[in-house]
């Protein structure tokens, strides 16, 4: 069954107890404007705008070793899933409403649900 793909962002991790200060950090050193933070099940978010390509960029605080992720945006999660497997990648685990990955590299990222697809580049399309 086909379906779509693309880049949608970075999210930053920060192993820290302020979310305000990691996000005016990276709000400052990258440039882009902090215009909302929120909390989402218990996790917080920092969500900084106006990236380059309409990325989507977000500050998170988290309680593993900060690092940076990268989001993939499908319209099909579980078929992105096995598509990206078979690349080499393998699923870590389901959280919310995101596959956990982990690349062949070690590098960790997620499969999120595409929300815009009109905006940005257009996304790949795969059989």
């Amino acid at each position: 069954m086909a379906h779509r793909s693309r880049l949608a962002g970075f999210i930053i991790d920060c192993e820290t107890g302020d979310i305000d200060t990691a996000a005016n950090f990276w709000s400052g050193a990258l440039g882009l404007a902090r215009v909302d933070t929120y909390d989402d099940e218990g996790a917080q978010y920092a969500q900084l705008a106006n990236a380059a390509g309409e990325l989507h960029v977000e500050v998170q605080k988290v309680d593993h070793p900060s690092r940076v992720h990268l989001d993939i945006e499908s319209d099909d999660l579980d078929a992105e899933a096995e598509r990206l497997e078979k690349l080499g990648a393998k699923r870590i685990k389901f959280l919310k409403r995101w596959w956990v990955m982990e690349a062949p590299t070690g590098h960790r990222f997620c499969i999120v649900r595409m929300k815009h697809p009109e905006l940005g580049s257009p996304p790949n399309q795969w059989d």
